[in-house]
């Protein structure tokens, strides 16, 4: 319950849109219902049944009354003039009449029902796609290395659309579908009381088998979308990587993959259909069983004088009974596909519950500037439980160029992650200008920063966009200047629109050594004073890197600059280079004085140089 009040929450505000729903709701059933109850006049002129003695009494016409009298009064008043002056055919026009009548403004109003209903449909949609977005965007890196990708895509995408089938099933169950059969139920009780409560007797039956059909399909819906999450990420995992698919010869082995979890959605989804569709033919067959009881019971008490009940009374009082059918078989209907949206909401909220790690604390520092030095004191962090960093002590001055090495998972991208607050450290404390890290306003700390990683980081957008990225106002001629320090402006102005020439999908359009120089670009033209590289080059051929590396010197100029390197002929001019191993700072100095001490950075220099 308490999953699906949180669903139906993202759907306000409700202020306007349920009061605009319930009265379009109300007005459209009641004149279905009206509809409906213009059969008995019919029948009664159809079956020669008018009895100028039981109409005498409205022969005269009504006084203004806002009451149900007043509106039978009105029709019956009319419904006499009509036979005196055109005679029966005359009075069959008039009840034909009123009945398109009645059926157009049903419809009408049930039309603009279902149009508030989209707009309540298209607000819950977008607040809950919003909040599970803005939570994503949120959350610590370390999430992500225990979610699949894939899976986190199909809670935005298909669980979102079960929940928005949720809302609208909910809102039809709440207000339509009852009131329907309220107002249907109304009227029958005006017309025989004892034979509606006949008919209440079976009802509770019915809901008493809906009910427990509903109840077994919440926990195959949440397999079946768990399933559906892996089959997309199986698909982005296939496109991300096809290039190794095809190198490995492994379509085959992966093709198989994606067979067995779709063998195994399909499965889930014929088990949950079996649940979902039982529940209508059931409501079906139970309503005609209803329906003939009461044509048995009813029809032998009309037959044997024993009912109130006219001919014409009782077809119509059958007629709008069998009316109860429909909304009846709808939230049978609904109550299953709800389960289904309580399925998707839990997937959903189990996101949106996860805490967020890296906040901002009460009563945040801004940080306007970087002046005097980023301190390391004792620095631990582990992840998983498993120690990453030990006991790191460590200086980077403004202005300096410090550079990391050492060997490959010794926790050097992991140390310069924690100054962007990527992740927090676990014990120690890392200090900017002289304040704990924690102490700041996140965004106001990676103002100062700017990251230019291994692997490119694009977006599907234009060359402007992406150097731009972030920024609600883009100044070209500052792109193009940043592009040019990027040495990649004249590579830009050679491709087919230049700046607004479009890169693909995580800028496949581009060669490696162009898509480093639109992120060095990026990193340019946001001039931060803190510059956190981690191996830009690593990833390229010589003659691109003699290119990026010629960026990178100017990108550098007058800024702090944090170097993680393996390529080590890259960093040898580097104010500070600190060698990392399993953890552990074990070597701090200048290339010169490293190189004298005859320790790991000299066998690893000696190495590449061989």
């Amino acid at each position: 319950m308490n999953t699906f009040l949180r669903i139906i929450g993202f759907a306000r505000p409700f202020k306007v849109t349920l009061p605009q729903y319930f009265i379009f709701v109300f007005l459209g059933v009641g004149f279905g219902i009206i509809n409906l109850t213009l059969l008995v006049p019919l029948f009664n002129v159809i079956f020669n049944q008018i009895d100028p003695v039981e109409f005498g009494s409205y022969s005269a016409k009504p006084a203004w009354d806002f009451s149900a009298r007043y509106f039978i009064h009105w029709f019956y008043f009319y419904f006499i003039k009509a036979a005196e002056y055109f005679g029966k055919f005359g009075s069959l026009v008039f009840v034909c009449v009123i009945i398109i009548g009645a059926n157009f403004t049903a419809n009408l109003f049930k039309y603009l029902a279902q149009i508030v209903m989209a707009k309540i449909r298209a607000n819950a949609v977008r607040n809950i796609r919003n909040s599970i977005f803005s939570k994503v965007s949120s959350l610590h890196l370390g999430f992500f290395s225990n979610e699949r990708k894939g899976d986190i895509m199909s809670r935005i995408t298909n669980d979102v659309q079960e929940v928005e089938n949720a809302i609208t099933n909910f809102l039809e169950v709440i207000f339509r579908d009852p009131l329907t059969i309220i107002l249907s139920f109304i009227y029958l009780f005006y017309q025989s009381p004892s034979l509606t409560l006949f008919t209440l007797i079976l009802l509770p039956l019915s809901g008493a088998i809906i009910g427990g059909i509903a109840k077994r399909l919440r926990k195959i819906a949440r397999a079946t979308q768990e399933s559906l999450g892996r089959i997309v990420n199986l698909t982005d995992e296939l496109i991300s990587g096809l290039r190794i698919v095809k190198a490995f010869n492994a379509a085959g082995f992966i093709n198989r993959q994606f067979d067995k979890e779709t063998r195994r959605y399909s499965s889930l989804y014929i088990s949950m259909a079996r649940r979902r569709e039982l529940a209508s033919p059931i409501s079906e067959f139970l309503g005609v069983l209803f329906v003939t009881g009461i044509f048995l019971y009813g029809g032998n008490l009309v037959l044997n004088n024993h009912s109130n009940l006219e001919a014409s009374e009782f077809i119509t009082y059958c007629i709008v009974l069998a009316q109860i059918l429909t909304p009846a078989k709808s939230i049978s209907k609904a109550v299953t596909n709800i389960q289904r949206g309580i399925a998707s909401g839990d997937r959903i909220f189990r996101i949106m519950d996860t805490e967020t790690l890296i906040t901002d604390p009460p009563n945040a520092v801004f940080a306007e500037r970087f002046r005097t030095a980023i301190v390391f004191r004792n620095v631990c962090f582990s992840y998983n439980q498993t120690e990453v960093l030990t006991n790191i002590n460590l200086e980077i001055p403004a202005g300096k160029i410090i550079a990391l090495v050492g060997p490959s998972g010794g926790g050097k991208s992991t140390l310069a992650d924690l100054i962007p607050r990527f992740y927090d450290v676990t014990s120690g404390e890392l200090q900017l200008d002289g304040i704990p890290i924690k102490n700041y306003n996140i965004e106001s700390i990676r103002k100062l920063m700017g990251i230019v990683t291994q692997e490119s980081i694009l977006f599907n957008d234009t060359i402007l966009n992406n150097i731009a990225f972030g920024q609600d106002k883009i100044d070209e001629e500052a792109v193009v200047r940043a592009a040019k320090i990027a040495n990649a402006h004249d590579f830009i102005m050679q491709t087919e629109n230049g700046y607004l020439t479009n890169i693909g999908e995580r800028g496949t359009k581009l060669s490696g050594g162009q898509r480093q120089r639109i992120s060095i670009a990026r990193a340019v033209l946001k001039n931060p004073p803190i510059l956190i590289l981690d191996e830009a080059t690593s990833a390229l051929d010589s003659e691109s890197e003699n290119i990026v590396q010629e960026a990178i010197y100017k990108l550098m100029k007058n800024r702090t600059s944090i170097v993680i390197a393996h390529r080590l002929s890259t960093i040898q001019n580097a104010d500070m280079i600190v060698v990392i191993q399993e953890g552990r700072v074990v070597e701090t100095g200048t290339h010169d004085e490293l190189m004298r001490n005859d320790k790991i950075y000299r066998k690893m220099t000696e190495m590449q140089s061989f």
